[in-house]
């Protein structure tokens, strides 16, 4: 089962061709796909793409740490009500970024603590984003080890020491296009990291892989990434897809 853990089919960037994107997807084998959240303004967008195909597309909730703003407490709030009037998948994508602003950063670790409270209330997994930040992450985590949360390392780019720590947590590493890379050095980590630890994404529109870097990314091309990673680890295809799509399943909790 080829399985896209983590893309973002909502995105305008589909507006002109989404049912065309979708249709490439499962051509190439796609047999789902788990759509982040990233703030309320969102929501409606992914309610419609689930109603179009429920069976192909699975809904997280979260609070993305690039929308942690101003506005925190009323998005905080809007997660909330949502995890108590349906059920998700997960709660993603969630975690901290420091990347482009730090000044958010107390604001952003409390509401990763907080949903990680919430995705231990509700017993589902937690879709991590980390970039420039992995310290004050596992900072979080270690202070929430008490609920034991689990889940997936979304597009992970960490070194070797990272990856391990993530997995001895209970997390999977999420690989995407930058996996094809040419310098990105990915590859020396995950020829390192056990196949059970692993799950494919695209984070589509975003981060396309070679040979479509930097070009809109899409559901189909998470293909590359499959190709990619057997090319690694010296391995079939087949393997990959069949062993990442079972990895991804075991995060997951099916809700419909």
């Amino acid at each position: 089962m080829l399985i896209d853990t983590h893309t973002h089919l909502y995105s305008s960037q589909f507006d002109e061709d989404r049912l065309e994107m979708i249709q490439r997807a499962k051509a190439a084998g796609v047999h789902s796909v788990y759509l982040p959240s990233i703030d309320s303004t969102y929501y409606e967008a992914m309610l419609e793409m689930e109603r179009q195909d429920p069976d192909w597309c699975k809904l997280m909730i979260g609070l993305h740490p690039c929308h942690v703003k101003e506005n925190v407490k009323e998005e905080l709030n809007f997660v909330r009500a949502q995890l108590e009037s349906r059920k998700f998948a997960a709660i993603g994508e969630i975690g901290i970024d420091l990347y482009w602003d730090k000044s958010f950063k107390q604001a952003q670790m409390d509401a990763l603590a907080l949903q990680i409270d919430w995705a231990d209330e509700y017993k589902l997994p937690i879709v991590l984003h980390v970039r420039d930040a992995f310290d004050e992450l596992f900072e979080v985590l270690e202070a929430k080890k008490d609920k034991n949360p689990n889940g997936i390392f979304h597009c992970f780019t960490g070194n070797i020491e990272q990856a391990e720590n993530a997995i001895s947590r209970g997390f999977k590493l999420g690989l995407g296009g930058v996996l094809t890379f040419k310098n990105a050095g990915l590859d020396k980590v995950v020829e390192n990291i056990d196949l059970e630890h692993l799950v494919l994404e695209t984070d589509s529109p975003y981060l396309a892989p070679h040979p479509h870097r930097g070009k809109r990314n899409e559901t189909s091309y998470v293909n590359l990434v499959a190709e990619k990673l057997a090319a690694i680890k010296g391995i079939s295809l087949d393997t990959v897809i069949e062993k990442t799509g079972v990895n991804a399943l075991d995060i997951f909790v099916p809700y419909n």
